[in-house]
């Protein structure tokens, strides 16, 4: 008889291995189900980086540096007599040509009234109303015989004129020129530097450069203006602060010897004085440097002051950023409130022509 034994090993094995598996699923957990399939990720969204965020920053500094450049320029040419300053005027100096040139500076203008700022509109401290500029015929300047040139040039024979200023004498300056050309018998040129005048020859010598603008162009007529960055003090040492009565005499000189000069060869020089300024005290400066200008005149043969305070103010000699000319309101004035708009150029331009043709009796007409 056969017989198994309960421990023969096959037998052990077979229910160990039995044991086990129940074993197993017992405290074996179930395999989880595999998750469903999800879409394919998106582009994640883009990060501006650093430089790209600098870049547009920079961009944005430079369109508001150009826009706002002729403002800028009129702040550093009030402030002290320095490096900060004779460095600002460099910098900002070709920034400011240009937004004039470009008409950039208007939209500044613009941008104000967008947002509800008209400082330098009428009625904000400046007049309820635009002022109404004179006819052509009733404005006036004191008749100086002694200018007369007596001439009636011709395309062929032109009458010679040279326009010398700073940034002021080159708002004035582009549209004269212009004008002038187109009576098609004079040859006009216009020599503008900007932040200067006759304070600071260390800056830009001016008698320096009417000495090689003579021989070149052998003007007839000479249309100068400039001195709206003449209040400061005159470096020394020691320095002699604006105001006084030491600045007046070394400025007087100044202005006596560069009318000398400039009516040496036998040009007839219009001397067009500083209009009324935005700033007080900036206006109070430049009616300084018109009356010393204005004492000075009459004591050169050939040259003659021409105010330009009630050409481009009120009858009484105050800012206005708007005429009415022919029914139409003129902006004359840039948002500075110190330079001249090509409007106020255009009026300013036909005062001095007018000059030409009346005080020196020149016949434009061809």
């Amino acid at each position: 008889m056969s017989w198994e034994d309960p421990f023969d090993d096959r037998s052990r094995g077979g229910v160990l291995e039995a044991v086990r598996r129940r074993w197993d699923r017992i405290v074996t957990p179930a395999k989880p189900p595999p998750p469903p399939e999800l879409p394919p990720p998106g582009p994640e969204p883009r990060r501006s980086g650093w430089t790209r965020v600098l870049g547009v920053s920079l961009a944005a500094f430079a369109i508001w540096l150009v826009l706002d450049a002729p403002t800028l320029q009129h702040n550093a040419q009030v402030s002290p007599v320095g490096a900060r300053r004779t460095v600002a005027l460099d910098l900002l100096g070709p920034l400011a040509t240009v937004s004039r040139d470009l008409g950039l500076s208007h939209v500044v203008s613009i941008a104000d009234g967008i947002i509800g700022r008209h400082g330098n509109r009428p009625g904000n401290g400046l007049g309820t109303t635009p002022v109404t500029v004179k006819p052509r015929s009733t404005v006036t300047t004191t008749p100086v015989p002694k200018v007369v040139l007596n001439r009636q040039p011709t395309a062929k024979d032109p009458l010679r004129v040279l326009v010398l200023g700073d940034s002021l004498g080159i708002d004035l300056g582009g549209v004269l020129v212009d004008d002038l050309r187109a009576t098609g018998v004079v040859q006009a040129t216009l020599d503008g530097q900007v932040s200067t005048g006759l304070t600071r020859p260390d800056y830009f010598n001016w008698p320096a450069e009417l000495s090689v603008d003579l021989p070149r162009y052998t003007p007839q007529v000479i249309v100068i203006m400039m001195g709206a960055n003449d209040a400061q003090d005159l470096p020394g040492p020691p320095d002699v602060p604006f105001g006084t009565p030491a600045w007046d005499a070394v400025y007087r000189g100044r202005v006596n010897a560069f009318m000398t000069e400039a009516s040496s060869r036998g040009a007839r020089v219009i001397w067009v004085g500083m209009p009324p300024m935005q700033d007080p005290t900036l206006s109070a400066a430049m009616q300084r440097i018109d009356e010393i200008v204005r004492r000075a005149a009459p004591k050169h043969r050939w040259v003659e002051f021409l105010s330009s305070w009630t050409v481009l103010g009120t009858p009484t000699g105050q800012f206005t950023p708007y005429l009415v000319e022919a029914g139409q309101e003129v902006n004359v004035r840039e948002p500075d409130g110190t330079h001249i708009t090509p409007g106020g150029a255009q009026v300013l331009s036909s005062v001095v022509e007018q000059a030409i043709r009346t005080h020196l009796r020149v016949d434009l007409n061809g």
